[in-house]
């Protein structure tokens, strides 16, 4: 019967007895045998070297980017400190602009900056309770 004929469901045919050519392949097998755990020992010596090979590769890259990640994460808290100072900065500013341009507080700005008077207001100078002593001048030296 050939293979074709054969139905998908069928169980496989038993096969004959060993007949004693099996056993002389058997015989040369195993003086192949030796042979074959050689290539097998090299396959595994090849795939051992280029995993050292690529692991030391893998080391060589992350040697040399820790250096430079450490380098940025310092360059990285240097800049947060300058924004910190910048926010702090326009905070301020803001603050300032919107006081500047408030018509509310016009006369009083134009006050701190010129150091003049509203005339609706009287100027108050606080001073000492005593009044000043009076000071006495020195006769002019005379030149001999």
């Amino acid at each position: 019967m050939s293979r074709a004929n054969e139905p998908m469901n069928a169980l496989p045919l038993p096969q004959p007895p060993e007949s004693p050519r099996s056993r002389r392949s058997q015989k040369s097998s195993r003086r192949a045998r030796p042979q074959h755990d050689r290539i097998l020992a090299a396959e595994a010596l090849v795939k051992l070297g280029v995993n050292v090979v690529i692991s030391s590769a893998a080391i060589a890259a992350l040697v040399q980017l820790i250096p430079s990640s450490v380098n940025q994460q310092a360059k990285l808290k240097e800049i947060q400190a300058e924004v910190q100072t910048a926010d702090t900065r326009v905070a301020r500013l803001k603050t300032d602009f919107n006081r500047y341009f408030d018509p509310h507080q016009a006369t009083a700005i134009v006050q701190e900056q010129t150091n003049r008077a509203d005339p609706n207001q009287r100027l108050v100078v606080l001073g000492d309770s005593e009044p000043p002593a009076q000071v006495t001048q020195a006769p002019p030296a005379q030149n001999p």
